[in-house]
């Protein structure tokens, strides 16, 4: 087997470790403050979405749905403005690790984000912290590129409760047998619900 070779199969099974250790949290009495730290780190540098863990929490607990919901987003948007802060103050420092480390940070990648902030800041780290769009790379790109913080901590804000409290509402409504559908079509559905939602404002913007 050829080191090329051995490295990609080394990357998805260290990823799958990876994953079983956020989710194993939510058997511990640790299981909050676990996922306030993930939601914290996955703003800026951490590769699994806090999802995994506020589900396996809340399908447990389905009455504190709402309540892991908010833990995920406060600590989310906490971790944004901290994204902010690394491409604002330290980008210099740290660039190239990021480059070199962090899946999905790409020179190429930076640059079609400079080209959306261009267009709405706003409207795209909306959609970052909604979908499943690495949203650390728009909060530290956003420091990078200079969008003012107000304008990522009130994307964020909105972006991330939309997406933690959708998945509240799921568990709390249908009860841990929504947990199969949740980790298959999660994703598509934040992706239908944004299009639907950016289609009716410029629907309501072009009729009135």
């Amino acid at each position: 087997m050829t080191t090329a070779t051995t490295t990609a199969v080394a990357r998805p099974n260290a990823f799958k470790r990876l994953y079983l250790w956020v989710l194993h949290w939510a058997d511990t009495k640790y299981g909050t403050p676990a996922l306030a730290a993930i939601s914290f780190a996955e703003s800026s540098f951490f590769p699994i979405p806090p999802d995994v863990l506020q589900i396996a929490l809340s399908v447990a607990k389905p009455k504190r749905s709402f309540y892991y919901a908010a833990v995920s987003a406060a600590a989310s948007v906490a971790g944004g403005i901290a994204g902010w802060m690394i491409g604002s103050f330290f980008w210099h420092l740290v660039a190239d690790a990021m480059f070199l480390y962090v899946p999905g940070f790409e020179r190429e990648t930076f640059e079609h984000v400079r080209q959306l902030f261009l267009g709405s800041a706003f409207l795209a780290i909306l959609t970052a912290a909604f979908t499943p769009i690495p949203y650390k790379i728009f909060t530290i790109a956003s420091g990078v590129f200079g969008v003012p913080l107000p304008t990522l901590v009130v994307a964020s804000a909105i972006g991330r409760s939309g997406r933690f409290f959708l998945v509240a509402a799921a568990i709390y409504v249908f009860g841990p047998t929504i947990r199969g559908f949740l980790d298959r079509y999660l994703e598509w559905i934040t992706i239908g619900l944004l299009v639907l939602l950016v289609g009716g404002f410029y629907a309501v913007r072009y009729l009135f």
